[in-house]
């Protein structure tokens, strides 16, 4: 593969500035580095960093210089913070932009923290400070880095999810090495830091809106809360394209509102029950688990998403269930007590019908046990197929375009990326996030819109840590199950609402036979023992271990090519895909 082009190294030299600290107030004598300081309206996305709002992080993006530009908002300052970034958001082998204060003067610089998360300053200064101000809100510390620079100790920033971290001093300190990490006040915050630089399209003039949000509600006091609301459209709602929509937040509320989905319920009822509480009280309607088609999904630090202007979601109408759920994420680490919301999702709609209906396709693994995760893994690959077949039968010639992508796991997911596949060789990646948390799930437009054709292969993986679980883990809805899922949204909408696959259960049957022939153990292979059952009996050791990852390596997949209907097409049990030539990609 080509080797990474790397820019001329320079040890740039440590900014510092002095502050005077006089009663209350801050005063900043020197401000200054390499280039401008960005506009404050130049920054157009925007996370509170802590659940007080005391941390406000904004910035953009510039791809041509490859680049984020950063504002941070510090209300109330004490002795300096640290700001930065790690693989899953710790403060061990992080990446630092530390301002700190030994009473006297306060510095700014680029630092790392080690294995046992000592800090040490960085020998390439790639934290570049770009300037600061006082204001009545408080102090503004802008800085950039960029995307890539070629230092070891360096974090480099991708697309998906990135761990921010921070972390305040309370108290003055003699020198970066002086910090203690495990004694700072901090956090950390999930972020896509590289938004998609997408045009908005124009909005038609009959645009309507409509807000699905929770009726001043009390957030219970305590650390996580997913709250269901029902609503539903007027009697007789017609057929409407979703053409937008964007958050709708409490004021006062934006550190504890942590997502938010709309679900569409199921046609085949005539009406759902009202309900308005916790989603996982015994209290909810059984009947609320049939509300599962995403309308809508924004997490903390998102935009409005915009459809592109020559589709729209189909919702109301014939065949179209009046009957919408709210869901909605509440994160209060800090317990407040009698906080009221009325937070939500704002869908902007219109009775002009685009060009062409949205749909949204599920690829990935079939919700099935034979798909399973031994204990004790720190990295297990689990692949699911859209074949070449699949989409031979059911796309149009003319095929269908991806323009937004929603990855989905359970609790021990850690990397998912989907690929397009066309004659034996990687054409594209899709989505991925190889930092991916399933705390942080959102439906993430495109940077490009990907053209999927008949006889195309999608071929989603995913990787699992299971280093703390004492037991298989194997596939289903359950949280403590495990899911493989990308629910890409493209235009036009067909007949195939799921695409993907699962290891062939007979060969998961031989597989339960060898390790039985090769283990002391008796494992049951009574026909009335579960494959969950016949998972969580298995002695994990080396070999089993193996075994199993070369069955789902080469044995043949059931492949699930479903209609809306459920109804599948007919393409049953194939030989597992070659793996593609993959592109060259810099490592």
């Amino acid at each position: 593969s080509k080797p990474c082009s790397c820019p001329s190294l320079k040890l740039r030299e440590v900014a510092s500035m002095y502050f005077t600290v006089v009663a209350a107030f801050l005063v900043i004598l020197v401000v200054a580095l390499q280039g401008s300081a960005p506009r404050q309206s130049d920054f157009p996305y925007k996370v509170p960093l802590d659940p007080q709002g005391l941390l406000e992080l904004s910035w953009n993006v510039s791809y041509p210089e490859q680049a984020v530009n950063f504002q941070l908002l510090i209300r109330e300052l004490r002795f300096g913070l640290l700001f930065g970034m790690s693989d899953r958001g710790e403060f061990e082998n992080a990446d630092l932009a530390v301002l700190w204060s030994d009473g006297h003067n306060s510095y700014f610089g680029d630092a790392w923290s080690d294995a046992k998360g000592q800090l040490h300053m960085d020998s390439q200064q790639d934290y570049q400070l770009l300037g600061a101000r006082r204001a009545p809100e408080g102090l503004y510390l802008l800085f950039r880095r960029a995307f890539s620079t070629c230092d070891p100790k360096d974090y480099l920033i991708e697309d998906g999810t990135v761990h921010l971290i921070y972390g305040v001093l309370e108290k003055p300190v003699r020198s970066l090495q002086a910090i203690n990490v495990s004694a700072l006040h901090g956090g950390l915050q999930r972020v896509q830091l590289l938004k998609p630089n997408i045009s908005i399209p124009q909005l038609p003039s009959d645009m309507k809106t409509m807000e699905i949000t929770a009726p001043d509600v009390v957030i219970p006091s305590q650390e996580t809360t997913y709250w269901c609301y029902m609503a539903e459209l007027p009697e007789g709602f017609p057929k409407h394209h979703i053409i937008m929509y964007e958050p709708v937040v409490t004021a006062g509320n934006e550190a504890l509102v942590h997502h938010m989905e709309v679900f569409q319920c199921a046609a085949e009822f005539d009406s759902f029950p009202h309900y308005n509480g916790p989603c996982d009280s015994k209290m909810k309607p059984d009947r609320l688990n049939y509300c599962r088609h995403v309308l809508a999904a924004w997490a903390m630090g998102a935009q409005a998403f915009y459809y592109p202007e020559e589709a729209g979601l189909a919702f109301g109408g014939p065949g179209s269930s009046r009957y919408l759920r709210l869901e909605i994420h509440y994160h209060n680490p800090l317990v407040f007590k009698g906080r009221r919301d009325s937070s939500g999702i704002r869908l902007y709609y219109t009775a002009t019908l685009r060009p062409y209906d949205a749909g949204i396709m599920e690829l990935g693994l079939v919700y099935s046990p034979v798909m399973a995760i031994p204990p004790g893994e720190d990295s297990f690959i689990l692949t699911g197929y859209c074949t070449d077949k699949c989409t031979q039968l059911a796309l149009p010639a003319a095929g269908i375009r991806i323009f937004a992508s929603q990855l989905h796991t359970h609790l021990a997911g850690r990397k998912v990326v989907t690929v397009l596949a066309r004659d034996g060789r990687e054409r594209r990646v899709v989505n991925a996030d190889s930092h991916y948390s399933p705390h942080f799930q959102e439906i993430r437009m495109l940077k490009e819109v990907v053209a999927v054709f008949p006889g195309d292969e999608l071929i989603t993986t995913c990787t699992y840590n299971t280093e703390d679980r004492g037991r298989a883990t194997v596939g289903g809805f359950g949280i403590l199950e495990e899911m493989c899922v990308n629910y890409v949204h493209y235009y036009p909408q067909t007949q195939l609402e799921l695409c993907k696959s699962a290891v062939d259960p007979g060969y998961l049957h031989r597989y339960f036979n060898l390790v039985n022939r090769f283990n002391d153990e008796e494992i049951c292979m009574c026909p009335q023992v579960s494959v969950p059952q016949q998972f969580y009996s298995i002695p994990w050791n080396s070999f089993n271990r193996d075994v199993l990852k070369s069955l789902y390596g080469f044995a043949p997949i059931s492949m699930h090519c479903n209609k809306s209907s459920a109804v599948r097409f007919p393409v049953g049990t194939a030989s597992l895909p070659e793996l593609p030539d993959r592109i060259p990609r810099c490592e």
